[in-house]
This record gives structure tokens, sequence and C-alpha cells, in this order.
């Protein structure tokens, strides 16, 4: 059994350790409450952006542009958003087997990685990593989502890449963070969208069609990520502030079971030392 000042000792290390995990709770609940309210905003803006430009493709026949028509290549450009820090539970690691569990091969990632924890865990396995963005996750902005949209669109007009996705937590609540992994290009278009196009009239286009798409498409992959990466923001403050309260109500745990041993071994060492006392006396006698 462990001595009193092994339990003593152990105790006052957990209720150290409580103290910072109980301090952490509240600046992630802090953030939270910022970066919720900005993916609550934010949210139908770019879940309508997607819906229109699906919708406007469905209506729109076929047309001839590059951003729209598959290319040969087998690569597949992944703009993957992970934290710059841990202590988030499954956070990081939910949000990269999105990637490691998917049809996608290793040999044909091209991994742009926007947070620290994700590339460090791609670049231990060898992936190949084009470009990467920690620093964009601890404030995102739009001209951020912007320049990524722009590197990886120079992949995939020049046929490097064939297809482009994007890996991110999609933030449902303060309890409900769910990883997704979302195909941008080509642009991908239900049958019922294209069913019901073709009973009503063709879209038209004013400039020309190409002329439209090269400033539409772009637009729409900039406010997709950028939707994500406020998204991901909040779930990751979600993520913290469930992981550090539930460290905190283990800590206490633990330290309750840890104290009543003290006790216990506190009592037995009393109990001891008063036998040894009687029995001494009664020796004298």
């Amino acid at each position: 059994m462990a001595s009193m000042r092994d339990i003593k000792r152990r105790r006052n290390s957990i209720a150290s350790t409580q103290q910072i995990t109980k301090a952490m709770k509240l600046v992630s609940t802090v953030k939270l409450q910022k970066t919720k309210m900005r993916a609550e905003r934010s949210k139908p803006y770019f879940d309508k952006m997607y819906e229109t430009v699906t919708s406007m493709l469905a209506k729109s026949g076929m047309i001839e542009h590059p951003y729209l028509k598959p290319q040969p290549s087998t690569k597949k450009a992944v703009i993957l958003i992970t934290s710059n820090r841990g202590l988030a539970g499954g956070y990081n690691s939910n949000v990269i087997k999105t990637v490691t569990g998917s049809d996608l091969k290793k040999e044909d990632v091209v991994l742009f990685t926007v947070g620290s924890k994700g590339k460090e865990y791609f670049a231990r396995r060898d992936y190949n990593i084009a470009k990467e963005y920690n620093e964009v996750i601890e404030n995102p902005m739009f001209p951020d989502a912007k320049e990524i949209c722009d590197e990886v669109l120079k992949l995939y007009v020049s046929g490097e890449v064939g297809e482009i996705y994007l890996a991110y937590t999609y933030f449902k609540n303060t309890v409900v963070h769910e990883p997704k992994l979302l195909k941008l290009l080509p642009v991908e278009v239900d049958e019922a969208d294209i069913e019901a196009a073709k009973s009503n009239a063709l879209m038209n286009y004013e400039p020309h069609e190409e002329e439209a798409l090269e400033i539409i498409i772009p637009k729409y992959m900039t406010s997709i990520l950028y939707g994500a990466l406020v998204e991901a923001v909040a779930s990751e403050n979600g993520a913290r502030m469930q992981a550090m309260d539930s460290a905190t109500s283990n800590a206490e745990e633990m330290i309750e079971k840890l104290t009543l041993q003290y006790n216990r071994a506190r009592q037995g060492s009393i109990t001891q030392e008063l036998t040894e006392i009687i029995a001494g006396a009664n020796a004298i006698s």
C-alpha cells in the first residue's frame, strides 16, 4: 500500500493539473462563444452559396470550362483543416480519419494543410504536403481563404490535380462536431437537380458563360473554404471545452479517491501508534 506521503504528493499533483484544466476550460468557453456566433452568422450565406452554384450548374447544360471539365490527372488536392494545439479530445484525429479512411490513395494525395497538427501527422507518414498555412487557423479571414483557393485552383487548371477536396469539422452545435470530406471540384450536381432542370429553360449568362464562371467558381470555392475555416475554429473550441471539462471532472474523482485512501492510511497509522503505546504501557506495568 502507498505511504501517506506518496498519496499526498500524488493528490497535490492532480490538484495542480485540475487547476490548469479548469482554466483551459474557461478560456475555451469564452472563445467558443465568440466563434460560435461567427459560425452561426456566416453559415446561412455559405449554405446558400453552395446550393445556388450547384443549382445554377445543373441548369447550364454542357459548358466547356477548365473549372468544370474533369482533369485527366489522378492526383487529388486536399485542403485539410486541423488545429495548432492539442488537448481537444478527438477533434484532430477525427478530421484526419476522413482522409486516411477514405478511398483516396496516399500516392495520389496532394495536401494543403491548415493547422500544424494535421501537417505533423501526415509529414511523419511521408504524404505529399504542397503547402502549409498554420497561422491562418488562429484567426481566419476571407483573404486567407482566397489565397489558399488561388493556389489550389492553379494546380487544377494546369491539370496537375484532377479533383479538389476539403476536409474540415462541421459545427452543428456546442457539443456536436462532425468531420467531413467535401468534394469541391469538379462540382457534383445531384441527379434530381439535373432532372428538375430539364423541365425548365436552361440558364443564360450575361456576359458570356466562360467569363461568368471565371468569376463565380473561385468565389464559390473561397466562400465554402472560409465557411469551413470559421466552423472548424468553433468546433475546435467546443471540443477543447468538452475535453477540459471531462478532465476536470476526472481529476475531481481521483482527488476524492486519493483523499479517502489518505484518510484510511492516516487512520491505520494512528491505530497502529495507539496499539504500540498500549502494548508498551502493559509491558512496563
